[in-house]
């Protein structure tokens, strides 16, 4: 059994401060309606849920930006967004973070991609998917490579995040 004392865990939790990582992968928005079920449809057997709150948050690999921040380090988000309203939100995102969105590759041949989630009376009602899954084109490839090549020399550590959506490829 490991037994960690307050300062190794100070020690750990300070070990990421103002190091720059990268993280290279598929980009997504996590949202999230909640609200309550108020009657089932009359066109068809589902609920009917009238929205309460709604949430937006990184998704895939974007969302190890937040633990990232969480352990002081400075993100360099890598990554394709759609040249479409979600695409714009996202980027949105990253500037209140004080993030830099120069990683982010717009992509007019793909949605950025958005997974709703729909809770009604606390339960999962539905996930609906906005998303195409492909291999990103060849330019777009380029235009993520150059980046990442420019922004090496300054990067301290590099993680790679797969969700299948086109950004990794073999080689």
């Amino acid at each position: 059994m490991v037994n960690f004392t307050p300062e190794r865990v100070d020690a750990l939790m300070n070990a990421g401060t103002g190091r720059r990582i990268m993280v290279v992968g598929d980009l997504m928005i996590d949202r999230y309606l909640w609200g309550h079920v108020s009657r089932i449809s009359p066109e068809a057997p589902v609920p009917i849920i009238n929205i309460a709150d709604e949430e937006i948050r990184f998704g895939g690999a974007a969302n190890v930006v937040n633990n990232l921040i969480e352990l002081r380090a400075v993100p360099v988000l890598v990554g394709t967004v759609g040249d479409d309203s979600w695409g714009s939100v996202f980027r949105d995102m990253l500037a209140q973070k004080d993030l830099s969105a120069d990683g982010l590759i717009r992509d007019p041949s793909r949605p950025t991609t958005l997974k709703t989630r729909i809770i009604g009376n606390n339960q999962h009602i539905a996930r609906v998917d906005r998303e195409k899954v492909a291999a990103i084109g060849p330019q777009v490839q380029q235009e993520m490579l150059r980046f990442i090549a420019g922004a090496m020399p300054d990067i301290d550590a590099v993680i790679l995040q797969d969700y299948n959506k086109g950004v990794m490829q073999p080689a």
